[in-house]
């Protein structure tokens, strides 16, 4: 893989652990209770585990976690997020 799409594949994955991090958040706060919201909320955070390991591929082990850590914290730093 070349260098630039190595890093255009870590950008999407980032967005996409961005998604789904909003994605399951959002289904804290949403109309839906009980089993329906454990369901959708878990689907997302299996879904971030999936982009890990990609990233784990990419990357390594350790810069992947870095990354994964870095990208939640940024939604939760950003106006709207959780912090």
């Amino acid at each position: 893989m070349h260098a630039h799409d190595h890093h255009s594949e870590i950008a999407r994955l980032r967005q996409r652990i961005t998604e789904e991090y909003e994605a399951a958040t959002r289904g804290l706060t949403g109309l839906a209770t009980g089993f329906a919201t454990h369901q959708f909320i878990t689907q997302r955070m299996e879904h971030i585990g999936t982009y890990h390991e990609t990233l784990q591929h990419l990357v390594g082990e350790q810069e992947a976690i870095r990354i994964v850590a870095e990208t939640l914290e940024a939604v939760q730093a950003a106006p709207g997020g959780n912090a």
